[in-house]
């Protein structure tokens, strides 16, 4: 199944952060995400303005809802940087490459 067919589940504390093996397997899936510090998925979309950077950031912040996990969102003029963790764990969970998925099948005006 593919990861933007999954839904997150509530990570338990103390659960293992994903292996690199499994982070660099699930990168595979994803469009221009990066891994910085071995714990944070992080992605820049450049948009035509401030409105369409606030735009997705709605959408972002309403499928982040619907799943119950949510990101690090910094809005600027035609900028929004995603970045997501699992705080309970201080690193990267299947959750987080889940939501990315679901973040790149967004329709996203640039």
């Amino acid at each position: 199944m593919s990861l933007k067919n999954k839904h997150c589940v509530p990570c338990q504390v103390g659960a293992d952060p994903l292996s690199s093996e499994l982070i660099q397997a699930y990168l595979k899936d994803l469009n221009d995400w990066k891994i910085v510090d071995q714990k944070k998925l992080e992605k820049t979309f450049r948009l035509k303005d401030f409105k369409s950077g606030l735009d997705l950031v709605n959408q972002i912040g309403r499928l982040a809802e619907e799943e119950g996990h949510h990101p690090d969102l910094f809005l600027s003029w035609g900028k929004v940087v995603v970045q997501l963790m699992t705080h309970k764990i201080d690193g990267l969970h299947d959750n987080d490459f889940i939501l990315a998925a679901k973040i790149d099948d967004l329709e996203i005006t640039s």
